[in-house]
């Protein structure tokens, strides 16, 4: 589904835009089973934590800011499950991936008007720690975006790197992982402005982050995060859940047995 001069840029920059790989007709179905579950199920509250929040907003403003959420909107709506096989963004994956290509997670970002949630510069793999860089986000873009109501933006070039150490710590406790901000500036990034029914797709290493929503009207992303099933993860967010495979096969490595049929309660 990819050009050669698509995965060129991708595996260069750490990041690519592919346009219009959701119809309308099938934003139309995302967006009103969206509408459910921000009535039913997500959540709203201050967001991240963090020192960052002084330095990316005035005091006024970081008093306000909001950031809604919900965690695997595949488990909660038929749209959403679909979605995340679809056959346009799976063939992507795969041309990036390999033929393996399992689901490890859906999230839902909503940056609410006028104080929506800014996110600091950070990796992924902070969130959701794995062996290697043979992992994907793609953000599901509900609505265009541009610089007013923060546009996803990059450190072009950032993946090859590999970790980096993230703030985890304050003198007032523990905060969400993020990357120094003195050394880690939004104006450095290149922004990635996208369409209704585009993707935005990183890798999990890049380095990223976005500006506040400054506008009168909400910004709806959908993060989808794909790996290869080889792709062992060590921390993090679903750790030690398996994943669908929305195309090819599991192989035998290090998950040696199968899964197991057992309930484990909290």
């Amino acid at each position: 589904m990819l050009s050669e001069t698509d995965r060129e840029f991708f595996w260069e920059e750490g990041y690519l835009r592919i346009p219009q790989v959701f119809s309308q007709v099938e934003m139309d179905s995302l967006e009103k089973e969206l509408e459910f579950l921000l009535g039913e199920w997500a959540q709203t509250d201050m967001g991240w934590t963090g020192p960052w929040r002084r330095a990316l907003m005035d005091e006024q403003t970081e008093k306000k800011s909001k950031l809604t959420s919900l965690h695997d909107l595949h488990f909660y709506s038929e749209a959403w499950c679909r979605a995340v096989a679809q056959s346009t963004l799976t063939e992507a994956m795969g041309d990036l991936l390999g033929p393996n290509v399992e689901l490890h997670h859906t999230t839902l970002h909503l940056k609410p008007p006028e104080t929506g949630h800014p996110f600091p510069l950070h990796q992924d793999n902070a969130f959701y720690e794995h062996e290697t860089d043979k992992y994907i986000d793609v953000l599901v873009h509900l609505d265009d975006t541009c610089h007013e109501n923060g546009e996803i933006r990059f450190l072009a070039g950032s993946h090859k790197e590999g970790y980096l150490p993230h703030v985890t710590q304050t003198p007032e406790g523990p905060c969400t992982p993020h990357l120094p901000t003195d050394v880690y500036r939004l104006e450095d990034t290149a922004a990635v402005p996208a369409k209704r029914g585009d993707v935005v797709i990183f890798n999990i290493f890049t380095v990223h982050g976005s500006h506040i929503n400054r506008t009168h009207r909400m910004r709806r992303l959908v993060r989808v995060g794909y790996r290869d099933p080889a792709n062992r993860q060590i921390a993090g967010q679903s750790l030690g859940r398996p994943g669908l495979m929305i195309r090819g096969l599991r192989p035998k490595t290090w998950q040696t047995v199968p899964f197991s049929t057992e309930v484990k309660l909290a």
